[in-house]
């Protein structure tokens, strides 16, 4: 066979896979997903409580002014100068900090260092700004904890990639110390919805579409300025702001809410590094796959190289 037939063959193989593997996601995710809000959260925790129960680590609940919050730790030897703030996804109206043990855990095995996961007030219940105000309270716990703002880096995904920037800029606006860095997981930035890849990706996206995504900003803020840079953080000013890293996968419909992220922190001379991961969908790293345990490992290398 010759050498460009057998290149052919394995592309149409690895589409292929992919294919399965795109209607396999979209599958669970539809079993997941539920107009009942109440019925949505609940599937979501069943999933954290049973992909994220790792014997590799231990988790320990802690109240934060009366919110839900756990540290998840490597059972180990392991560092405890820096610590990790967790902001979970979930559209601001579902996810909590039990279906982010599938992210948390394995966040704790790659960097060995200590995870804290809070649950937030959600939406439609309590709209911005009650999530950013619980944000900032757990920020305050850890300063009063004993931890200073630059042994701090905060992480999140979707809507919690989006928290975790709209933190920092109140942060930025109060004039406070900022994190030593962030890490953001298919992060959503732009609630306006403006980016190409909705429309461009809208077919091979096997988790979101632009339903859901109307529906969690009518949820989170009815009737609200959308490019306020505290909801949209894509419309907010990165001058001074902390080394980032950014992943996304290359076939969700918010993979321009990371692109127009990097590009405008590029453009405020921020250090930012960006993986888009082929053929990946919207927070593929929870996944129990190879590829999701790599990207972690990314997310460790950046993370250590901020904390040299």
């Amino acid at each position: 066979m010759a050498a460009g037939e057998k290149r052919k063959n394995i592309r149409l193989s690895e589409e292929n896979v992919n294919f399965r593997m795109m209607n396999l996601i979209r599958k669970v995710h539809g079993m997941i997903d539920d107009p009942d809000i109440e019925k949505h959260r609940h599937s979501q925790n069943q999933v954290g409580a049973l992909l994220g129960n790792q014997k590799d680590v231990l988790i320990t609940p802690v109240k934060i002014k009366d919110m839900e919050a756990e540290w998840v730790c490597a059972n180990r030897v392991h560092m405890k100068k820096y610590v990790i703030l967790y902001c979970h996804g979930g559209g601001y109206s579902t996810g909590s900090r039990i279906y982010a043990r599938t992210l948390t855990d394995k966040l704790a095995q790659s960097t060995s260092m200590d995870v804290l996961c809070f649950d937030y007030r959600l939406s439609p219940e309590n709209p911005y700004p009650a999530a950013l105000e619980d944000a900032l309270k757990v920020w305050d716990y850890l300063m009063l904890y004993g931890y200073g703002a630059r042994d701090v880096i905060i992480a999140g995904d979707s809507a919690g990639g989006n928290l975790a920037l709209s933190l920092t800029l109140k942060l930025k606006e109060e004039g406070r110390l900022l994190p030593r860095g962030l890490v953001l997981l298919s992060p959503w930035t732009d609630l306006t919805s403006s980016g190409k890849s909705h429309e461009s990706r809208k077919e091979v996206d096997p988790v979101l579409d632009e339903d859901y995504l109307n529906r969690m900003i009518q949820n989170y803020a009815p009737g609200m300025e959308l490019t306020d840079p505290l909801i949209s953080p894509l419309f907010g000013n990165f001058e001074g702001f902390p080394p980032t890293y950014i992943q996304a996968g290359d076939n969700e419909i918010l993979l321009s809410d990371s692109v127009s992220l990097h590009k405008k922190l590029v453009a405020a001379n921020v250090s930012v590094r960006m993986n888009v991961y082929k053929r990946m969908w919207h927070v593929f790293q929870m996944s129990p796959l190879k590829v999701s345990y790599e990207a972690m490992e990314k997310c460790a290398e950046f993370i250590y190289d901020i904390c040299r």
